[in-house]
């Protein structure tokens, strides 16, 4: 079902009723926050299952107990966490004044602090055994000052100022829209009118329902249509800022007009067409470096299926997905490791190409790259799964580097290095300086490797000059999507001009300010094995557990989570 454009005159209707009630969002209580937020999280919960077959027969895998799993694990259980824990964080600032964070959270290394934001909850040490994450600040804070920089939205001498905010919401993943909503709402004390990407818009009506009270208290607004009513909503006067997830070609064309010589003129210039305040998370070319060391076949397999749950996630279709495999050209188990990754795609059934464009992109790597591996069949609008191997890293304009694919396929290169520890500095220098974006990175390490005093040093220095906005060791950076009290977004420091992966942050349940990058760090060999990895065959079982366990924690659900998440 295609849902016809909202037309001007109801979005002009619609932004009188945001307006006139921006200024009792200000003036809204805590307790009427922490009423809100408790009740959307029990209609997320109620309309979770209709959510979840939604999304599944849109993608065209309705029957599939894998894609049921992953739409879960990326919509309802997502949001029922990030709406549990921000409930919290303003229950915090209304007892004590200030967000609480773990005990012994902070810590300082190098000059900067970490702040650990993961386990951040008794229910976070039983449902991420072995993980923990963590958010480094900007040099510029201090432990005396850090309090100056936690739930700066909610410090008593901060006056808002009313508006209203525009989210272009994304086509991919179900949470990300929602979640973006709440924080202009929550965060920035802004009204919103979501905008609803076509290829999603099936969502929107559950949103509506879901989201209910903020509608009623005309906080908020959903619309639908395509290029037409987001230009409109975007040059519109009573719009006060912008937040897009997607393209940053998308964003350029709302900051400096359609592409070509004028768009190119005004960057030069710096004369925006649209000058009001913009957000936005507009994807990467993300890379996994893999550091050499001495891994087992069990190694191998475990984290074959690490990284091909990186790449065939959604079909390929997220902004996170593993693109360049960066690995030591000399390594006694390159080889080993890539054949292993095609054994475990074999595995793994083709996903229907849903996303607009695909194939075009699909086929455009293909003409670049004729030798691409290719892994299962092209049929019935379903791609097989492509893997580029062995790419010169000194390639001149390689697409595998500066574009991202946005579908089923990825690529692998090898670094010249005399050890570990210098290879592991060349990866970072071609992740900085080769690669296109600032979003996301992965590093896999042996625990034998990590251990040793000089990789361990270099492996904490590899995390601080990543450029990036997220970090994974051992495991899909994604996770700092994912887990709320990690904020996600794209390294600081991109401009509008060269916009990278976007500027500002999300989620950030502790809400801190002053934010660098999140780390999140979990086992090389985890046990239990992550449910969301794709060959988990109990992932369904598990996400529904997890949904349970977000919306009401309990210890009572403990052993039915744990059941099915030993059994994979």
């Amino acid at each position: 079902m295609a849902y016809a454009p909202t037309s001007h005159q109801e979005i002009d209707r619609y932004l009188l009723e945001l307006g006139e009630a921006s200024d009792e969002l200000i003036g809204l209580g805590l307790d009427e926050r922490i009423a809100l937020i408790s009740d959307m999280r029990n209609r997320v919960y109620r309309v979770a299952d209709k959510w979840v077959q939604e999304a599944a027969s849109h993608k065209g895998m309705p029957n599939s107990p894998g894609v049921v799993g992953e739409e879960l694990f990326g919509g309802p259980v997502i949001l029922c966490r990030c709406l549990r824990l921000f409930e919290k964080t303003l229950r915090d600032i209304r007892d004590t004044g200030k967000p609480q964070l773990p005990k012994n959270a902070v810590t300082k290394k190098a000059g900067q602090l970490y702040v650990q934001v993961v386990p951040a909850d008794r229910y976070d040490r039983l449902m991420f055994q072995g993980f923990s994450a963590e958010v480094l600040l900007d040099p510029s804070v201090d432990r005396d000052s850090l309090q100056d920089h936690l739930a700066v939205a909610y410090a008593p001498e901060r006056r808002p100022s009313p508006g209203i905010s525009l989210v272009l919401g994304a086509g991919n993943v179900a949470s990300i829209a929602p979640l973006d909503v709440f924080d202009k709402i929550f965060l920035e004390h802004q009204t919103c009118i979501l905008k609803m990407n076509p290829v999603n818009e099936y969502l929107g009506p559950l949103i509506e329902d879901a989201f209910e009270p903020l509608i009623t208290k005309n906080l908020l607004r959903v619309v639908y249509g395509g290029g037409a009513v987001g230009a409109y909503l975007c040059n519109h006067s009573k719009i006060s800022s912008i937040h897009i997830t997607g393209s940053h070609h998308t964003h350029d064309a709302i900051v400096w007009g359609p592409p070509g010589p004028e768009q190119d003129q005004r960057k030069a210039s710096g004369t925006p067409i649209n000058t009001k305040p913009i957000t936005s998370e507009l994807g990467n070319v993300s890379p996994v470096i893999v550091v050499p060391g001495p891994w087992t076949a069990k190694d191998l397999s475990t984290q074959a299926a690490n990284v091909a749950t990186m790449l065939s996630n959604n079909g390929g279709f997220n902004c996170n997905a593993a693109r360049v495999l960066i690995q030591h050209k000399s390594w006694s188990l390159r080889s080993s490791f890539c054949d292993e990754i095609a054994r475990t795609f074999q595995t793994v059934p083709n996903r229907v190409a849903y996303y607009p464009g695909a194939e075009d992109r699909f086929d455009s790597f293909l003409d670049k790259h004729p030798e691409t591996q290719l892994v299962g069949e092209r049929t019935d609008g379903k791609l097989p799964w492509g893997f580029v191997r062995d790419i010169d890293p000194d390639a001149e304009d390689e697409i595998c580097f500066h574009t991202e694919a946005f579908c089923s396929i990825f690529a692998e290169t090898g670094l010249k290095a005399d050890n570990p520890v210098a290879f592991l500095k060349q990866a970072v220098d071609f992740c900085n300086n080769r690669l296109w974006g600032t979003l996301n990175v992965c590093i896999l390490i042996h625990p034998e490797t990590a251990a040793s005093p000089p990789m361990a040093e270099a492996l904490e220095q590899a995390i601080r000059d990543l450029r990036y906005g997220a970090v994974g060791i051992n495991h899909w950076p994604a996770m700092c999507f994912a887990l709320g009290s990690t904020p996600w977004g794209a390294y600081p420091g991109s401009s509008l001009d060269d916009i990278q992966s976007g500027l500002g942050f999300v989620h950030n349940t502790f809400m801190l300010d002053k934010i660098e990058k999140a780390v999140v760090r979990g086992p090389f060999r985890p046990a239990p094995f992550p449910p969301w990895f794709v060959t988990h065959r109990r992932m369904k079982e598990v996400a529904q557990s997890m949904l349970e366990m977000e919306y009401r924690p309990s210890m009572a659900k403990v052993p039915k989570l744990a059941w099915h998440a030993f059994h994979p």
